[in-house]
C-alpha cells in the first residue's frame, strides 16, 4: 500500500544544475553560469547545445513536448504544449526540396523564447485585444523538469513592452533588490566577505480530501470550490480528533505518490500530516529560493489535483471549503542568506553576529509598521477573508511577534544598551521520567496568532491563503524589506552610528510588535490606538493598493511600475467580484432547483398528519429571503469601475448571501 523512499530517485525528473554539468561541454556549462549572473544572452552555438542536450535528456524521459510555464494572475499556470519537431531546412527533403523532412529540434532559440497571444489573460488593462503579443522567457534559476510527457520550462510572462503579466517577474525583480540593498547594508555593518544576499522561503501547504463522488453531488464544491449552503454535522473538529492523528489508508496511499512525484521532479517532500479540520492535511518541502520555491508550490498544487483524480479523490485548496471547521493556508517561512554561509536571522553565538541580527529585525520592524497595508493586500483573496481571524489564522492586522526576551533586548537597545546580547539561548524541559532525556528547546515560544513569528532561524509569514501564488506576496516582502534595509543603509551613511541607526529605527517602529494574542478582542482596538491598518476584507485591501506611498515603494525599488501596480489593483478587484458573482449565481440556483422543491415535498410529507405546522412559516420566510437576494443581485452595478463593483459585492452580495445562508 504505501511507497518506500528512494533518496537517489531525487531529481530524476528535473535538468537541475548536475544533470546540466553532465549532459553539456565545459565551454557551455561555464557559459550558462556567466550569462546567468551578467544577465546576458548565452553565447548563440552554447545556447544551441544546451537546448539539443535538454531534449535528449527530457526525451529519455518519455518527454515528446516542451512548455514555457507561467504563473499568469488568475491563479493557474499557463502553458502550450510544443512538439519537439521542425523542418529540416538545411536537408534536400523530398521531391527536390520542396517538401522539407520532419525532424527532432530544439535549439537556443526556442528554449529561451516562446510567444503567445496574451488577450485572454488578466491584464488590468496594461495591454489592449488588437495588440496581443505576450513573450516567454525561461528563469533560468528554477531548473525545468519533465511530468506527463512535457518539459516544463519555468518562465516569466510579460508583454511586449515588458509589463509584467505574471507573478514571477516582480518576484525576480524583487529578489534583485533584496540582494542589492542586502549588500549595501552588510557592508554598513561591517560585512565585507558577502557577494551575494539571497531570499529563500520553506512553504506549507494546506488543503482537503473529499471523495470525488461525494464532490460530484455538490454543485458549490465544483463551481466554487466552498459549500455555499449546508448546515453543521453532529461531529466537525470538537474533540481535536483529527490534527496530527493517523492518515486514512486511501489518502495515505495518495500521499505516498504525491511525494514520490516531487520527489522525481526535484522538490524535498519532507513532511505531511493531518492536519486540524476532518478530512484536512498538510505538506511541505524543504526550503528553497523563493522563485525556485514558488514553481514547486505551484508544481505541487498541480500534482496534488491530478494524483487525487487518480486515487477517486478530489483535493480541495479553497481557504475555507466547509464553514465551522478550521480552513487552509499556505505559511512562507521566510529568510535571508548569503553566499558565505551567513543567515541573517539567527541570533548567532558572536557579538557581532547578534548585532547584525538586531539591526535585521529592525528592518523588518520597520517593514511591517510602514507597509504592513500593502503586505496585507497580497494575501487579500476571497478565499482568505473567510479564514484570517479565525483559530486556524493570524487577524488581517499586520504585526511582528519577537518573544518576549527578544523584545526585552530591542526595549534596552532603544535605551541606550548595545546591539548584541540577544543571542541563542535555550531553555530545558523536564518531562518528569527517567525514560526520557530532557528537551532543550529555543527560549521563544510558538506564537500562532501572530501574521509574522519569530521561528529561531526565520520569520513565519502565515497569512498567505492556500490557493495562492506564493510569489506576488513574497515579491511585496521582498520589496518593502529591500525599501527599509536601504533607510536604514541611509541613516548609517548619513552619519548616524550603527547603534544609534538601529536603536532609533526600533523607536520609531516599536508599535508594531505585539506578543499577545491576535485572537483577542482587545487587540483590533489596541492596534488602531498603535496605528496598525486593519484591512478587513479583499475590498478594503484592494482600495489601497495604488497608493502614493505603494506606488512609491515599488517604482523605487523597480520592481512595479506605476501602471502594473494600478494594473494589479484592477486584476484583484475583478478576480474578487467574479468570485463572489460565481457563488452568488451557484447559491440561487441550488436554491431554486434543490432547497425550495425540498421544501414543498417536505410539506406534502406532512399532509393530512398534524405535524410540521412550523415548517410552513419557515420556508416562506426562505422564499421571501431569495426573493430580497434576486433583488440585490439584480441591482449590481454593470457599469461601475473595478473597485465600485467589489465594493458592491463585498457590502451587499456578501451580506444577502450569508442572510440567505442562515435562513
Amino acid at each position: 500500500l504505501f511507497s518506500t523512499l528512494n533518496l537517489s530517485s531525487i531529481g530524476v525528473n528535473r535538468f537541475d544544475d548536475h544533470a546540466m554539468k553532465e549532459a553539456v561541454s565545459a565551454d557551455t556549462y561555464s557559459n550558462f553560469h556567466a550569462a546567468l549572473k551578467s544577465g546576458e544572452s548565452m553565447d548563440k552555438k552554447c545556447a544551441n547545445e544546451l537546448a539539443e542536450k535538454m531534449m535528449a535528456w527530457a526525451m529519455e524521459r518519455g518527454a515528446s513536448n516542451y512548455a514555457h510555464w507561467f504563473s499568469a494572475v488568475r491563479g493557474a499556470n499557463g502553458l502550450k504544449n510544443d512538439a519537439f519537431i521542425d523542418y529540416d531546412f538545411g536537408g534536400e527533403g523530398q521531391y527536390g526540396g520542396v517538401i522539407k523532412d520532419v525532424v527532432h529540434d530544439f535549439s537556443g532559440s526556442k528554449l529561451f523564447f516562446n510567444e503567445t497571444d496574451g488577450s485572454s489573460f488578466p491584464n488590468g488593462g496594461l495591454r489592449q485585444t488588437h495588440r496581443a503579443a505576450a513573450f516567454m522567457n525561461w528563469d533560468r534559476q528554477s531548473a525545468p523538469f519533465v511530468r506527463g510527457g512535457t518539459l516544463f520550462i519555468p518562465a516569466t510572462f510579460v508583454t511586449h513592452n515588458g509589463d509584467a503579466l505574471d507573478d514571477k517577474t516582480p518576484l525576480l525583480r524583487s529578489q534583485e533588490c533584496v540582494d542589492r540593498e542586502g549588500l549595501r547594508l552588510l557592508k554598513n555593518l561591517g560585512y565585507d566577505k558577502p557577494t551575494k544576499v539571497v531570499a529563500n522561503v520553506g512553504w506549507e501547504q494546506e488543503f482537503f480530501m473529499v471523495d470525488r463522488e461525494a464532490y460530484l453531488a455538490r454543485p458549490d464544491l465544483m463551481a466554487c470550490n466552498r459549500t455555499v449552503i449546508g448546515a453543521q454535522p453532529p461531529r466537525g473538529q470538537q474533540t481535536d480528533y483529527n490534527y496530527f492523528n493517523k492518515t486514512d489508508p486511501r489518502v495515505r496511499a495518495y500521499l505516498d505518490d504525491v511525494q514520490k512525484e516531487m520527489l522525481d521532479a526535484g522538490s524535498a517532500m519532507s513532511v505531511f500530516h493531518n492536519e486540524v479540520a476532518p478530512s484536512q492535511y498538510e505538506l511541505s518541502p524543504i526550503f528553497k529560493l523563493t522563485n525556485v520555491a514558488a514553481d514547486e508550490n505551484t508544481m505541487c498544487m498541480e500534482i496534488l489535483e491530478e494524483v487525487a483524480a487518480r486515487h477517486g479523490l478530489v483535493c480541495l485548496m479553497h481557504e475555507k471549503p466547509f464553514a465551522g471547521v478550521n480552513g487552509s493556508g499556505k505559511h512562507n517561512n521566510w529568510g535571508l542568506n548569503t553566499d558565505v554561509g551567513d543567515n541573517l536571522f539567527v541570533p548567532g553565538k558572536t557579538d557581532e553576529a547578534q548585532a547584525r541580527f538586531t539591526a535585521m529585525v529592525a528592518v523588518l520592524a520597520k517593514t511591517l509598521n510602514t507597509h504592513g497595508d500593502i503586505i496585507r493586500t497580497g494575501v487579500a483573496c476571497s478565499g482568505n477573508d473567510h479564514r484570517l481571524g479565525a483559530q486556524e489564522a493570524p487577524p488581517a492586522i499586520i504585526s511582528l511577534y519577537t518573544g518576549d526576551g527578544m523584545e526585552a533586548h530591542i526595549r534596552k537597545v532603544m535605551d541606550g544598551g548595545e546591539l548584541h546580547g540577544y543571542g541563542m539561548d535555550t531553555t530545558t524541559i523536564e518531562v518528569g521520567s527517567n525514560n526520557v532525556s530532557p528537551i532543550t528547546a529555543n527560549m521563544e515560544d510558538r506564537n500562532r496568532t501572530a501574521p509574522f513569528p519569530f521561528c529561531g532561524n526565520r520569520f513565519e509569514f502565515r497569512a498567505v491563503g492556500s490557493t495562492q501564488n506564493i510569489a506576488f506576496p513574497l515579491a511585496i516582502v521582498n520589496t518593502a524589506y529591500a525599501e527599509s534595509m536601504a533607510a536604514l543603509s541611509d541613516r548609517i551613511e548619513g552619519g548616524e552610528s550603527v547603534r544609534d541607526a538601529v536603536a532609533n529605527t526600533y523607536a520609531e517602529n516599536i508599535n508594531v510588535i505585539f506578543n499577545g494574542d491576535g485572537y483577542s478582542d482587545e487587540w483590533p482596538i489596541e492596534a488602531e490606538k498603535r496605528g496598525l491598518k486593519n484591512l478587513k476584507n479583499t475590498y478594503e485591501a484592494a482600495a489601497t493598493m495604488a497608493s502614493d506611498k505603494n506606488k512609491a515603494l515599488f517604482s523605487s525599488m523597480n520592481v512595479f511600475t506605476n501602471e502594473e501596480l494600478e494594473a494589479r489593483q484592477e486584476i484583484m478587484a475583478e478576480r474578487f467580484t467574479a468570485d463572489i458573482g460565481i457563488e452568488a449565481d451557484t447559491m440561487l440556483q441550488m436554491i431554486q432547483t434543490g432547497v425550495l422543491p425540498a421544501c414543498a415535498q417536505d410539506l406534502k410529507n406532512f399532509e393530512g398528519t398534524g405535524l410540521g405546522a412550523s415548517r410552513q412559516s419557515v420556508y416562506a420566510e426562505l422564499d421571501k429571503e431569495v426573493g430580497n437576494f434576486t433583488n440585490v443581485l439584480h441591482n449590481f452595478p454593470e457599469d461601475g469601475s473595478p473597485l465600485e463593483q467589489a465594493k458592491y459585492s463585498q457590502y451587499e452580495i456578501r451580506d444577502a448571501m450569508e442572510k440567505l445562508r442562515a435562513k
